[in-house]
Order: C-alpha cells, then structure tokens, then sequence
C-alpha cells in the first residue's frame, strides 16, 4: 500500500467503515422497500413484510445479542463504542418499524381494492360472529393454557418462537393481569371467516383477533371479568450456543442440551403493541426483568409478521409474481447416465432457473451405478423431506460407502441436524460433525468412480446448500465436474474433517481457514500490481456480506492503485464506495427481487484472461478464518461465458438494483433515457432460456492487456 493512503486510512481509522449491524439493517430497509413498492404485485408486498418480520426476529437473536454480550465483557473504549452501537441500533429499528406500520396499512387498503379484507373483532356482522364463536369454542378454546400473573409466583420460561397475549383485565375495582400463548404450531394464524351479506370478496381474521373477540371465555368463567382487553407482545432471545468442554457427553448430547438453554437464554428484544397501557408495560418490565441494554419496541396492534410469509393468493394470479418455470438443460435431457455427460464438460448450474432435481438425479444415479464406489457429502441445512438424504439411504442400501458431514451447529436447524445425523447413523452411514471451533459450510460432494483407467472423482463444488425447498428460492451457482485436480482438493477437504490434525495442500481450490484469505489477497494484489503497471485492472465481487476489515482495506489499496471494483452484495457491506481519496473507484449494488441473491462468485481480470471462482465463502472473517470453505476455479469457457452474463446482468440491472453508498440511502440505480429495461432475475432467466442477452455495455473481462496512461505511479 502507497505511504500517502496508508496514512489518510490510518488517520480515518473507524471512519472507513459502516458497522455491519447498521448495514444489515440498511438491507433489511430495501426488503421494506420491495413491501412499499405499489409496483410489487399485493400479495408479494404482503409477504415481503413478512421477510422483514422474520430478518428483524433473527437479527436480535443473533447481532444485537453479541452487541450485548460485547458490552457484557468489554471495558473502557470498546464497552463505550458498543454502547454508542446499540442505541444507534435502537433508533433505526424503531424508524423502521413506524415504516412498517405505515407500508402494511397501505398494503391493507390495497387487499381491500381487491376485495381481500383483514378484519378485526369490531368489524363483524352477526353471521360472521357466530362463525368466529363456533370457530373460537371447537378450535381455538382447546389449545388455549392462560397463565394468571401474581406477585410472587413465578412466570414459565416464555419462548422466542411464539407470540403471546397480555391481558388487562378489570375485576371490580382491581386490574390483574394474565398472559395467553397463540397456538399458531396447531391452528393458522388467518382463519378465513364468511363474507358479509351480500359482499363479495374473501375475509380473514388474525387468529389473535379471534381470541380477543371471545376473550372473556378464555378464562372459562373462574376468573370474575368486567372488562378485557389483550395487547400483543413477543420476545426475541439470544441465539447463540455455548456448549461446555466436558468430554463425558457426546456432541449430539451436548447440543441438545444446549438447545434447551436456548429457550431459557437472555432476551434481547421485547416488541409490544404501543397502545398497551403503561401500567402492563411497566408491570411487564419489571416482571421480566429488563435492563437498560434490553430493546423494548413499540409496534402496531400485530406481531410475528413473519407469518405474512405464507399468506395465501386467494385473488387472480397476478396479485403474486408471475412464475418463471425451471429451465431444462438439453445436454442433460437425453437419458444418458449423468457421468457420461460430466465426462465429455463440466456442467454449470443457477437455482432456482435451473431445477435442483439434476443433484437429486445424480445422487440417485450414483446409488444405483454399479461402478461407483464412494458418496461423500456436506450437509450443512437439508430439507425437511428431504430426496438428497433418501438417495444416501439408498446408496448405503446399494452396498456403496458413504460419508455425510453434518454440521450441528447451521444456527436454526440444530434440532433438524441432530435428527438426521441420528438417522443417517442409523442405516450405516459414515457421519462425521466436523471439527471442533471450525463451522463446516462448504458445499461439497464428491464421488469416486471405478472406470478404464482407474479409479475417477466427480465432483460438486456450490455456493448453495443441498436442500430442494431452498433451491426453488435462493439463486445459487453449482459446478459439476470431473476434473480430477479439483476432486483431489476436495477429497482432501473431506479428509481433513475426518482427520484435521494432517495439513492438506491444496493445488486449485481456496480452502478456509488454510487458503482462502492468502488466495483472494493474492489476487487482489495481481490486479493491484497490473494497475500500476498501466494495464487495466478490474474485479467483480458478488456476495452476501462483505464485512472483513482486512480484506475491506485491500479493496481501498486496489480503488487507490486504479483497480476497477463493481460489488454485488445483497446484505452487510461495512466498506464505504465512492468516497473521494478513499474509494473512488469502487462502485457496489444490492439487489432485492423475488429470489434471494445467495452466490458467492469472484472475477478477476487477469490482463484479460479472466480468472472466475465460486463457493460459499462470503468476505466475512468467520468465513475465511473460522469455518471450513471451498472457492473453486471454473475452467470451462461455456461456464464462465454463462456466469459472465449473469453477473452483468446484475451490475446493470435498473429496476431491482440499490447504489450501495456512504449514506446507506438506498436509492434506486438512476436509469437513462434510451437504455434498456433490466430487471436481471427477469433478463437472467430469459437469457438462460433462449441464449439472448439484453442491451448493455459489453464486460472488459476479456479484454486484452490494453495499457493505460499511468498516473502517480
């Protein structure tokens, strides 16, 4: 790094980078964005407030809970900026939930357009009342255990996961208070209701509104009532788990445990309806036991919005995105074995246009071919019913041996993990949990293969998981190959999990935490030093976070030497572009469209020879120092052809993309008069299915070593 920059960045120090609680919550504010566009058809806007819901709900249980910890365990300075940190935190979200509020009533009054009414328990005529007693008595009464709260008497252990009802209730001339769990795990949280005499259209009700309609019954009678009114409320608890060192219990024994104290952990958040009267408030609080570092967040009459997610379309199909149908692959649709095909190219995959079922067909296939030997596979989050796993069975059933690397520890689907290492153990398979203090998050599968010349790897490297239900919403790139250097580097990852005390040397792929870092520093260097020497320098970045400061500082010494940098990065970016003197000439986007942006890629000019890498490391440092990772090379022109286009389709994209800047603002990318719609999710898969590409300026990527004029060099 130049002298004169070194010393502009050390002064800055802090200045040079946004802190990625803040950014996390500046992309959750363009998933809002998506829920306020009128454009966005209804019942989409409606499930996007949805995903907002649930983001929020894990982005307490998991940032805001290490923010508290850190101030738990710092002193001084650091405690301070922690401190400082969380009151930003809590003034942003509060800002945006006020948003919220005012999006989902605008997406209310359009349901209402279109005749799909949300009503409350004032809202009903009597036909609709009696439906909502008969629905209340034989549904809801049932599941309903009301916790009556007294001084002295201990409250149950409340979870994360539920939602929650405190009652005031009026009882002569006394208030006491009473709380009621909703029983969404058995009943929907929408009940659809008759429709009004002579009114068209189709009715919902909340199911918490079902409850406040009957909520006298709830007490069955013991509890005298003269008034009643319910508030909604809901925690959000510190997700992380701490397991201790005792060698006595096994892994799987140990997590489980650890789950259960997830349930009893610290809550970071209470989220309550502002119109709940502050005496219950106050009582709550104090009940509860929340500090001066506990979020308390004032919110609308309805929470666990995430339900919104499987709100269903009971208008005309254009009130939802309209659906792009898999693409088939020719190649792959001509009843030839697939490692006939793999054999003669490397096959390049994108989820969702491309359909998840060519791996389950290629496991399948693999369980049944009489010349494959070996399976070895990472499952790091499966499906619930999930094929990749019956392949498995199938194939240990078929005499073939396999190992699965099942990672306990994929925050949220612990639970799930330890029931399919338990069941894959079961039938005879090798499972193995990886290595202490390392996450293991590469997607990989390699099977080894009996042929002419001995025997063969077939390999998967992705930046997606193996999980079907993903698949349909997540873009994600997979390489199927038979390059037997890239399958050597992954059987040597696989034999580092079994055995982690041998060193693999790795000939292509970027390994964390052994290479990935030294090998994308080392490639950003190569473009660092071809700036400098006058030639055109250029990377394209695309990821999920970019939040390392290490690598951040990288990206600021190739902006400074003249390196072109384009970021696509959906969620946490902590590098600040465009600034002057600092990273003028570092440009970045994040797009929000239908599908989740999920791939890692990284594109190096290379003087022209380009050189394209994926995999599931994202530029976090956990990613590259903690978890196990693999970048893989793609070789194949056709593959890196197709990869190219995708990625300029992305970095020109002018209806779902946001400039990613200092201000974190969000504001659309501008589009100029005479260029081209590009809505990429849309242009991507059209390009996938016909070969055409939309109208944009052409990649540099494979320029040739064109020299430019050197300045202050």
């Amino acid at each position: 790094m130049s002298n004169p920059l070194k010393k502009r960045l050390a002064d800055l120090d802090d200045s040079l980078f946004i802190p990625r609680e803040l950014s996390w919550l500046s992309f959750n504010s363009r998933v809002l964005q998506e829920a306020a566009d009128p454009r966005t058809p209804v019942i989409q806007r409606l499930r996007y407030l949805g995903i907002f819901s649930n983001n929020m709900d894990e982005f307490f249980r998991v940032r805001v809970a290490e923010v508290r910890r850190l101030i738990s365990v710092s002193s001084g300075a650091q405690r301070q900026r922690a401190k400082d940190l969380l009151v930003d935190i809590q003034s942003e979200v509060v800002a945006l939930q006020r948003d919220f509020e005012r999006i989902y009533d605008d997406v209310l009054r359009a349901l209402r357009q279109r005749k799909i009414y949300m009503v409350n328990e004032r809202q009903l005529d009597e036909g609709q009342a009696a439906f909502v007693q008969s629905y209340f008595t034989n549904k809801v009464l049932p599941e309903l255990e009301p916790i009556l709260l007294r001084d002295g008497q201990a409250i149950p252990v409340l979870t994360d996961e539920s939602l929650y009802l405190a009652v005031d209730i009026l009882s002569g001339d006394d208030y006491f208070y009473a709380l009621v769990e909703l029983p969404t795990d058995h009943l929907d949280r929408f009940v659809e209701i008759p429709k009004r005499k002579g009114k068209g259209g189709r009715v919902f009700m909340a199911l918490d509104n079902v409850i406040r309609a009957c909520l006298p019954q709830v007490f069955r009678g013991v509890v005298p009532i003269d008034e009643a009114s319910a508030y909604c409320f809901k925690f959000s608890r510190d997700a992380e788990l701490e397991l201790d060192a005792s060698i006595t219990e096994s892994l799987i024994e140990k997590m489980a445990t650890s789950l259960k104290q997830r349930r009893k952990a610290d809550a970071v958040r209470f989220v309550y309806d502002e119109k709940m009267p502050e005496r219950l408030l106050s009582y709550l609080r104090t009940r509860f036991g929340f500090g001066k570092y506990d979020s308390l967040i004032p919110g609308g009459r309805y929470h666990n919005s995430k339900d919104f997610i499987g709100f269903p379309n009971v208008g005309p199909k254009y009130l939802e995105f309209k659906p792009l149908p898999p693409i088939r692959i020719e190649r792959l649709e001509q009843g030839r074995s697939l490692f006939d095909t793999i054999r003669e190219r490397d096959v390049f995959l994108y989820y969702p246009y491309h359909p998840f079922d060519y791996i389950v067909d290629l496991l399948k296939t693999a369980a049944l071919d009489p010349q494959v030997l070996t399976i070895r596979i990472c499952l790091y989050r499966v499906a619930s019913d999930s094929r990749i796993v019956d392949a498995l069975l199938n194939a240990t059933a078929n005499g073939k041996r396999v190992m699965a690397v099942v990672e306990l520890a994929a925050r949220f689907d612990e639970a799930a993990n330890i029931s399919w290492a338990q069941r894959l153990t079961e039938a005879g398979i090798e499972v193995i949990f990886g290595i202490p203090g390392l996450k293991v998050h590469s997607k990989l599968l390699l099977i080894e293969r009996r042929e002419e010349k001995g025997i063969r790897y077939y390999s998967h490297v992705g930046t997606g998981n193996f999980n079907e239900k993903t698949a349909r919403l997540y873009t994600d790139f997979t390489l199927l190959t038979r390059d037997q250097n890239i399958g050597k580097d992954v059987a040597s990852i696989f034999e580092f999990l079994k055995y982690p005390y041998r060193r693999p040397n790795y000939k292509l792929l970027l390994v964390s935490p052994h290479s990935s870092r030294s090998g994308l520093m080392e490639l950003i260097d190569q473009e660092i030093a071809n700036a400098r020497d006058g030639y055109h320098a250029e990377m394209v970045l695309k990821c999920n976070n970019l939040v390392d400061r290490q690598l951040t500082m990288k990206l600021y010494e190739a902006s400074d030497a003249g390196v072109d940098v384009k970021l696509i990065v959906r969620g946490m970016c902590s590098l600040k572009p465009g600034v002057k003197g600092i990273s003028d000439n570092i440009r970045a986007v994040s797009i929000v469209d239908r599908y989740l942006e999920h791939p890692r890629a990284y594109v190096f000019h290379n003087k022209g020879n380009p050189r394209y890498f994926i995999g599931s490391a994202d530029l976090m440092t956990r990613n590259l120092d903690y978890r196990v990772e693999a970048l893989c090379p793609i070789f194949d022109e056709d593959a890196q052809d197709v990869m190219q286009a995708i990625l300029d389709q992305q970095w020109h994209d002018n209806v779902k993309a946001r400039v990613l800047n200092a201000e974190q603002d969000n504001v659309r990318v501008s589009v100029r008069k005479k260029v081209a719609r590009i809505r990429s999710q849309e242009t991507i898969h059209r390009y996938l299915k016909t070969g055409k590409l939309p109208r944009y300026p052409k990649t540099t990527m494979r320029d040739g070593p064109k020299r430019r004029r050197k300045k202050n060099l």
